[in-house]
This record gives C-alpha cells, structure tokens and sequence, in this order.
C-alpha cells in the first residue's frame, strides 16, 4: 500500500510525514530531521497513522504478518520435534543393532503362489502377511527373527508338482540396518547389493527340500499353511555356496560370492566349514 505523505506519530520524534518507501524500508520526515524505519514492523511498536483507513489496512497485513511469523515458529517447533523423535529412534535402532545376538535360525523361506513368482524380483521385497486371529487380527506380521544378518529365500512350486519339488528362485540379504521387531508394515525389502535371481535352469538345479528339514518329522516334506517359515543360518550358507558353483557368467558367480562372503561374515560362519546339505529330500 502506498503511504506517501501520510501522517504519522512517533512515540519518541513526534509528528512527521512519509516521504519514502519501499517493501522493507520507510522514511519519515520529522522537524528536525528524517529517519529511517523497518516497514512495516515500526508500525506495530513505536508509530501511529493519522489515516484511518490506512491504518486499518495496514493493521490487516500486520495481522498476516505476524500469522505467517507464529508459522514458521511452529513449523520451527515441529521440525525440532520431529528431529528428537528421529534422534529417539536412532538411538534405540542403535542399541538393538548393538545389542542384537545371533539367532542361529534368522533366515526366512518365502513361499511364492504361482501369479507373484515374478513380482518379488520387480521391486525386491515380500510382505510377511497379516495375523489370521486373535486381539491382532489384520495387522502387519512382524518378521521379529530378522535383522542385518537375514536373507529371504524366495521359492516356488509349479502347478501340479508335489511339494518335494519345491525350487528355489532366488535370495536377496535384507535392507542395511533393517529390525525385524521395528517392521510396522510387514514389508521386507532387499539390500541395494546382495540380491539374487536364479534363471529357470539354475533354479531346477537347486531344490528347497535338499536343505531344509524339520527335525520332528525329518522325512517329511509339507508346507501346509503360512506365507513364511524361519530356518537355519548354515542351510542358507550352502544355498548360497551351491549358487555360486551353479553360477557360469562370471560377473553373476563374482556377485554370488561376494553375497556369501559378507553373510558368513554376518551370521559367524566359516565357509571352508560348511557341512553337505541334508535336508529332507536326502534323507527320503
């Protein structure tokens, strides 16, 4: 708004008129003498309008003015908020990854239905599910036995197969600094680098059941119900080290070794002391 040669009253300098005036900057002639003044805070503290109608709407875009400044202090006050709940977190993820002991079966099998076999392979992550029953019914499984040392193993069985014939597709680490207990949405996605995809050929030569066994049942080879199972940290090391041999493109064998040299590192295990499998298929 334009207030040239408006009248005005100064607390301390009198009465004087506006001579100059620009968005943040207003000059006042006084008796003596000019004096430059922040626009339009000045008005709101220590200087008066004779006019009114400009000092009603000069006091509107005082109003908005000092809105926009409660904000920004709340948005301030927000961020900080956020920013200590960000730190609250950090701390306690870094004292479960500190505090984090080996669980010796923290590995997930992952049961892939005929319509998503490809679909994990697209955007590198599977969902855990939700509880069937109970006070929790509908919410997010949490895959609680995972954590920086997991793998899931994705697998599959053709229409018509027996279950014995259940194969392997692939395996992907989970993501860095990823806690099972912290998942609230039951989605487990797959670490930027260690990440596997077997083609149809390697993934014929690579049977879940010559692993995995259920030492109650030894002989038996059921999945019955559930999208998941947990299983030994040894029996995904001699997938992995099986892949790597399978593997003939050198750049995908030097990955596949790369992705068993670091989960040896992480679950504790000698490769060069990886038993046989001998999982169920072996033992039928």
């Amino acid at each position: 708004m334009n207030l040239i040669n408006k009248k005005v009253t100064h607390e301390r300098f009198g009465t004087g008129s506006i001579v100059k005036q620009n968005d943040t900057v207003v000059e006042i002639h006084f008796a003596s003498e000019n004096k430059k003044f922040v626009y339009p805070d000045v008005f709101g503290q220590h200087l008066k309008l004779h006019d009114k109608n400009a000092a009603n709407s000069l006091g509107e875009i005082l109003h908005e003015q000092e809105m926009e400044l409660k904000e920004k202090e709340m948005q301030k006050e927000e961020e900080k908020a956020r920013q200590r709940k960000y730190q609250e977190l950090r701390a306690g993820h870094e004292k479960l990854m500190k505090n984090h002991k080996l669980h010796p079966e923290s590995q997930m099998v992952y049961r892939c239905d005929t319509e998503e076999q490809s679909s994990p392979f697209s955007d590198w992550t599977v969902s855990s599910g939700e509880i069937k029953s109970g006070n929790n019914k509908g919410k997010p499984n949490k895959p609680s036995r995972l954590h920086q040392n997991s793998a899931v193993l994705l697998t599959a069985v053709d229409p018509g197969i027996p279950e014995k014939d259940r194969r392997i597709l692939g395996v992907y680490m989970v993501k860095d600094n990823f806690i099972g207990k912290l998942c609230e949405d039951g989605n487990i996605p797959a670490h930027s680098h260690y990440r596997l995809k077997l083609t149809d050929e390697e993934s014929k030569q690579m049977p879940f059941w010559k692993y995995y066994v259920n030492e109650k049942s030894p002989q038996k080879m059921t999945w019955n119900t559930g999208k998941y199972r947990y299983f030994d940290n040894t029996w995904m090391a001699q997938i992995l080290r099986d892949i790597v041999s399978l593997k003939s493109d050198t750049e995908e064998q030097e990955l596949a070794q790369q992705f068993l040299d670091h989960f040896s590192k992480m679950n504790q295990i000698v490769e060069q002391e990886l038993k046989e499998p001998n999982g169920a298929l072996l033992r039928a």
